[in-house]
């Protein structure tokens, strides 16, 4: 069976990647199949967008679709970035770099620990299917210096203390027995399962 990821994030593919490849699926991304996908996440919740996602790369292909939202809610700025975790800095052309040292510059002079978690919601979208929604997320801390290497986004700032870790510092196979998108991902693989073909 075909599955789209509904994503143009190579960290997120690299991992959805990881964590579906025990299934007979033939993954595809919008690179291949639906290079001119636009999809304005305009959601007011990560269902929201999610759902918009799915919905955009269904119609453009008429393939079963996986899509994901995913934001990061630090207490300390009561929940932000949130929904805007990948628009977070108002630069044009913004890196991960750019939205880390954003998020430290918010954080300073807030006592810590800077309580934090990240959430995911995944959908699975059928051709005449009602959406499947699972859910996952991981709490940690936003710690002041950036540790690690692997992963994208803000992991080299999110400590895990499950793991003694920054989400950077675990790798991907660490990342895919701690992180949101795993747990999401995971609780979506049973309908997976159930409607491959």
């Amino acid at each position: 069976m075909q599955l789209l990821l509904a994503t143009t994030n190579k960290g997120k593919i690299r991992e959805l990647s990881s964590l579906l490849a025990g299934l007979p699926l033939q993954l595809l991304t919008p690179q291949e199949v639906s290079p001119d996908t636009r999809v304005e996440e305009t959601g007011r919740t990560y269902l929201e967008n999610a759902l918009l996602k799915a919905f955009a790369y269904q119609a453009a292909t008429g393939l079963a679709v996986l899509a994901d939202d995913t934001g990061l809610e630090v207490d300390a700025l009561d929940g932000a970035p949130g929904l805007h975790s990948a628009r977070f800095s108002p630069l044009p052309g913004a890196t991960d770099a750019d939205r880390r040292a954003l998020l430290l510059a918010h954080l300073a002079g807030k006592p810590r620990p800077w309580l934090a978690r990240f959430q995911c919601v995944v959908v699975v979208l059928l051709p005449g299917a009602e959406p499947q929604v699972s859910y996952g997320s991981v709490e940690g801390e936003i710690i002041g210096e950036e540790r690690g290497e692997q992963g994208f986004g803000y992991d080299r700032l999110f400590w895990i203390p499950a793991a003694g870790k920054t989400m950077a510092e675990l790798g991907l196979e660490g990342k895919n027995r701690f992180s949101h998108r795993a747990a999401a991902v995971k609780n979506a693989i049973p309908y997976l399962r159930s409607v491959i073909k």
